[in-house]
Order: structure tokens, then sequence, then C-alpha cells
């Protein structure tokens, strides 16, 4: 028998004889009799630490790092029990037990995370960690332990998935985007209102007339800037092609000298054949006339009968061959004065083919440039048309007046009445007086606006045609008949 006492954080497990109900005893201090087993149980709490991964319902993996607590739960004498009983063979920080509280804390923590999406789990995360603690603990009854301490740390990204990352960036680059966002409206703001208060100062302050002058120089200039534009992008084309027009004149020029070489080419080697097979005809020759010399000589030793029948059936078989071969060698002559000739023709042919496809190039180019021009001078008169507010009327007679057609018409007119006797009017000062009338400047000036209606009378009548609006208006031909 021995007597056995337990540490201040342990508590002995008896089991054996006299040990029925329960079949476990649970005490700090007893005497163990023969036939009866005992073991210390450690009761202190032991910190777990496991990496769970998990995956959300949009099948999203994550890892949430934690640390658990977990002790026996020594307020209650089953649970302890239960404890006593998982423990007896096994060490608390034993590979055993700390695979089942890791497998109840990583099976619960999936199945709680397969339920919620990963918004509701980043969003709801104190709600999330109470649910895990409590399936947890419902699972951890059993065993009779408690979760003294849980600490569930911020949810990490699986590597290759880094959501709660960009997540994170997602956050503060909108921040960082909202924040500027919000110093240029206010900027934008300050500077529009600065701008606002010195126009409204500046347009109260400047006069109507100075307003339109200042608008109808700015408009007239841009009008000159945008002609002066299309007439360079014009002069810039028609060089343009005129380079290209040059470069296919030098490409043809060079097409034509390679042609023309390799015309005399084929001449020389056509003379060249020729001279090369008369020689082999005069060589033939020379060895037949020896031939016929040896024969002769043959002959005389035999009948001159037989030398005279030879020689003459070797000179006209000689005769033969030779006019055969001259034969040949016209046919072949003349077979490469063919081939010269036809190569000639289909340069002159490629050459014209060439010069035809170059001359419709540069109409297509000058008929692009022309269409350039005429949208080019469209755009300058819808612009035109559209400052002018659409009044057709006003642009007619700037288009006249800038063009010098009332100058044109003057001058035709002067040259159609050359000769004759027309009737004409003077017209004079403000009183009729002439140079020697008195009044000053503003005499002159009246005598000059008395002069305009009757002009314009004479031009209308000469011509048909009306003076713009904003200059004046014919006077009326019945009131000033009545008058």
């Amino acid at each position: 028998m021995v007597y056995r006492v337990a540490g201040p954080s342990e508590v002995l497990a008896i089991t054996g004889s006299f040990i029925t109900d329960p079949d476990i005893v649970l005490a700090k201090k007893k005497w163990i009799w023969p036939g009866q087993k005992w073991v210390r149980i450690d009761l202190t709490p032991v910190n777990y630490t496991f990496q769970v991964q998990a995956m959300s319902a949009e099948k999203l993996p994550f890892i949430l790092p934690a640390v658990f607590t977990i002790g026996p739960k020594v307020d209650c004498n089953e649970s302890m029990l239960k404890y006593a009983k998982l423990m007896s063979t096994h060490d608390k920080r034993s590979t055993h037990v700390t695979e089942l509280v890791q497998g109840v804390i990583e099976g619960e923590t999936r199945v709680l995370a397969a339920s919620m999406t990963m918004e509701e789990i980043f969003r709801g995360t104190k709600s999330f960690k109470q649910e895990v603690f409590d399936k947890v603990q419902l699972e951890l009854d059993q065993f009779g332990l408690r979760i003294y301490n849980a600490n569930v740390k911020q949810l990490v990204d699986v590597p290759g998935h880094e959501y709660f990352s960009y997540l994170g960036q997602k956050t503060q680059m909108e921040a960082a985007n909202q924040a500027k966002i919000d110093v240029e409206e206010a900027k934008k703001k300050g500077e529009i209102g600065a701008k606002e208060r010195r126009g409204l100062t500046a347009q109260n302050a400047a006069k109507i007339d100075a307003e339109t002058r200042i608008v109808s120089t700015q408009r007239e200039g841009e009008g000159k800037k945008e002609e002066v534009r299309v007439r360079s992008d014009v002069q810039i084309f028609q060089n343009q092609k005129e380079a290209d027009v040059a470069e296919a004149n030098a490409k043809l020029a060079a097409m034509k000298a390679d042609w023309g070489k390799n015309a005399q080419l084929a001449e020389v080697e056509a003379a060249k054949a020729v001279a090369l097979r008369e020689a082999e005809l005069q060589k033939e020759l020379e060895q037949k006339n020896a031939l016929t010399r040896t024969e002769r000589l043959k002959a005389e030793l035999l009948s001159k009968a037989s030398v005279d029948y030879d020689i003459q059936v070797q000179g006209a078989n000689s005769e033969l061959y030779r006019k055969q071969k001259a034969a040949e060698a016209v046919f072949y002559e003349k077979q490469k004065q063919a081939e010269a000739q036809k190569a000639n023709a289909d340069a002159v042919f490629y050459a014209k083919q060439k010069a035809a496809d170059g001359e419709l190039y540069a109409k297509q180019k000058e008929a692009e440039g022309i269409t350039a021009i005429a949208k080019a001078q469209g755009a300058y008169l819808s612009t035109l048309l559209k400052e002018l507010n659409g009044n057709y009327g006003a642009l007619r007679d700037y288009i006249m007046i800038n063009s010098g057609m009332f100058q044109e018409i003057a001058k035709i007119n002067a040259e159609g009445v050359r000769g004759l006797q027309p009737k004409i009017s003077i017209w004079s000062g403000a009183n009729g007086g002439g140079e020697g009338s008195s009044g000053g400047a503003m005499k002159d000036v009246a005598g000059v606006y008395k002069m305009l209606p009757p002009m314009f009378q004479t031009v209308h009548e000469q011509t048909g045609m009306l003076p713009p609006a904003w200059l004046g208006t014919l006077p009326d031909s019945k009131n000033s008949t009545s008058s």
C-alpha cells in the first residue's frame, strides 16, 4: 500500500480493486491499495496553434490562423472523468491529443466557412469567430475539454490566391483616389469661382463694341490660319506625288536601259554563233578538200575514169553539204533576228504599259488632290456660314468682297461703256457745293453718305445686285418718284 499526493495543478486518477461505480476515482491524495493503478493527470490548460485552411462558398481558399487555450473542465465531475479517460494513456502534449483537437477545430471551421461567402466572412469576422468557438466547444464537450481562451488572427491568403491582399489594395487605392478627387474638386471649385468673379468684372467693365472687334479679329485670324494650313497640306501632297512620279520615271529609264543591253547582247551572240558555225563549215570543207586530194593521188594510180567519177561525186557531195550548211546558217541567223525583234517589241510594249500606268496613277492622285481641296473649301465655307449664323446673304457678300468681285464688276462695266455716252451722275458735297464749300470735315462725311444711295441704285440697275443689309438699302422708287 502506497500513499500518493497530486501536485497543485494535478489530480490522481485511480482504477482497480474496490473501485466499481464509477470505475475511475479522482483525488488529490489517496492510499493506493494492492490491485489498484493510478496516474497523475495534469490539469494545466495547453495552447494549440493551428493554420486552418478553409474554403468559402465561392470556392475561394483562405487560411485562418488560430491559437486555442484548451484544458479540462475542473468544475464538472463528469467532464473530469471524461478527461481522465482520455489522458490515462496519453500525455496532454502527445500527438494523439493534438491531432484530436486540431481535427475538431479544422472540421468545424471548414463546414462553417463553406456555408458563407468571402464577403460575409470578411465583414462579419467577429460573428464568424464566435460561431467557430461555439461549434468547437460543442464537440470538445464529449472529451471533457473547455476552451479557456481563443484568439483567431486576421484571415490570410493561400499562396497563389491573394484575395485579401488584392482586396486591401483595392480599398487603399479607392481611398487614395477618392482623396485625390476631393482635392482636385476643391481646387476646381476655387479656380472656377475665382475665374468667374474675374470674368464678370472684366465683362462688366468692357464695352460691347470692343468685344465685337476682338471676336471678329480672332475669327479672322483663325480663318486665315486654317487657309494657310490647308494650302500647306495641298502643296506638301503635290510635292510628294511629284517625287513619286520622278521615282517611277527613273525606274522605267533603268529598266529600258537593261532591256536595250539584253537586246544588244542577243544580237552579238547571234552574230558570233553564225561566225562560229561558218568556221566549223570551213574546217570541214578543208578536210573534204584534203580527202579529195588524197583520192586524186589514188586515182592517178588507178584509172582516170574512176578518178574523174570519184572527183565528181565528191564535188557534188561537197557542194550539197556546203549549201545545206549555208542554208542552216541563214535559218539560224533569221531565227535569232526574230527572237531579238520579239524581245525588243516586248520591251517597247512593257515601257508603254508602264508609262500608261504612270499617267493613270498621276491622274488618280491629281483627282484625289482636287477632292481634298474641294473638301477643304467646303469646310471653310461651312465654318464661315456657321460663324455668320447661317446668313447666306452675308456669306455671299463676304466672298464677293474678299474675292474682289465688286472691283471686277466695275472694271467690266467700264470696259462695256467705253466709247459710249452713258448717263453719268455726279455727287458733290453736302449742299451741292464744290470744292469752295465750307463746313469742315463733317460736310465731307455727310456728302459721302448722300452719295451712297444713288450709287447703290446705279449698281442695281446695271447688275441687278442688291447691297448687303449691314451696308444700306435702296431707296423706294415709288416714294422717290412721288416726292
